[in-house]
């Protein structure tokens, strides 16, 4: 069942569990023992244990700690617990903005270079 498939969940039970099984897997992908990723974070791994199985609500400042240990950012682990939302993807560019924005093309290649792009976009065959 996705995120968006989850039902309300009050007590917020299920992003915690989410949030433990993203950071149990990207531990194991950083092949480092519970023991390892607690001596890295300063937390014992009793509670890291259960921070992983979903037991415990970890503060900012563990979130932090467990996110320097894996190299991954703070806003990762944020957005696994759901108390932030994902970035929306940045608008695109268009092609010509960004031709006109070039600092290697001279004024006339831009010319002459939009001139050949609208040819191709522009043309209804």
């Amino acid at each position: 069942m996705s995120a968006a498939e989850q039902p309300d969940d009050p007590s917020g039970s299920w992003s915690m569990n989410a949030l433990g099984g993203f950071i149990r897997a990207q531990r194991q992908l950083a092949k480092l023992s519970l023991r390892e990723m607690a001596a890295m974070t300063s937390v014992s791994n009793a509670y890291l244990s259960q921070v992983e199985r979903g037991l415990h609500q970890p503060s900012l400042k563990v979130l932090h700690s467990i996110a320097d240990a894996l190299h991954l950012s703070t806003e990762q682990l944020l957005i696994q617990a759901g108390w932030r939302d994902a970035a929306p993807a940045p608008e695109a560019e268009s092609t010509e903005d960004v031709i006109a924005r070039d600092p290697r093309l001279t004024p006339a290649q831009r010319a002459a270079l939009l001139s050949v792009y609208r040819s191709f976009v522009d043309d209804p065959a």
